[in-house]
């Protein structure tokens, strides 16, 4: 029996991907679905699936992660997107560098399977964040959704950005405990259909993630 692995699933109406993304998971990588405020039915959905599901009032991204590392048990966690554009079998070859102590943190370098997977604007806004990253120190090519680490150390780290900035400030602070990051390739694929990008699916949805990013920057330039 494989020793069970909590995948976090933040999730805002993903009712028409969850049982897709929830049967591919690997046996041991038990769910965890944190409702943001979904109006579709989501809970109920993960739920009647198999997830364990947990509840988050307050929006953000950051923040329905945050509350779904507090809620897993297991000493390695994932955290994947519930939209149904990953395939959750790639997993188990984030988690290996971790379990193997050759990392602190895998993240996903996504490879679109069409170019009109990932939009202009999206693709441009991840690049010039990842680029400023390497500026730091950082040495990643993406910023996406899909990473896996140890909980307690994640939690250590001390994120505050309960927004889309969340994921950067994860990196920044990662970098500067001087955790090793390692960043495979991984299949991005079209989201579930009757699902809704809240970032890629909208130009207003990249720019209010640029707006979280620019916000992270500044504070923790700030606080240099």
């Amino acid at each position: 029996m494989p020793t069970p692995i909590d995948v976090v699933l933040p999730c805002l109406d993903e009712a028409a991907a969850l049982p897709g993304v929830l049967a591919a998971l690997p046996p041991g990588y038990r769910a965890v679905v944190v409702d943001n405020g979904s109006r579709d039915g989501s809970p109920q959905v993960a739920a009647a699936h198999g997830a364990r599901v947990v509840h988050e009032p307050r929006r953000g991204y950051g923040a329905a992660v945050h509350t779904g590392l507090l809620a897993a048990e297991t000493e390695l966690v994932c955290v994947l997107d519930a939209d149904g554009s990953f395939d959750p079998a790639e997993l188990p070859a984030l988690v290996r560098p971790v379990a193997d102590g050759h990392a602190e943190l895998t993240v996903g370098r996504r490879r679109p399977v069409s170019a009109r997977v990932w939009p202009w604007h999206a693709r441009a806004g991840t690049a010039l964040v990842a680029a400023l990253l390497r500026q730091r120190g950082v040495p990643l090519r993406d910023l996406s959704p899909i990473r896996v680490a140890r909980r307690e150390a994640l939690l250590s780290l001390g994120v505050t950005d309960r927004a889309f900035g969340y994921p950067l400030e994860l990196m920044i602070r990662a970098a500067g405990a001087g955790w090793r990051i390692v960043e495979l390739d991984v299949t991005y694929a079209p989201r579930a259909a009757g699902t809704r990008s809240k970032v890629s699916g909208s130009v207003r949805g990249t720019l209010r993630a640029t707006r979280d990013f620019g916000r992270v920057l500044r504070t923790v330039d700030g606080a240099r």
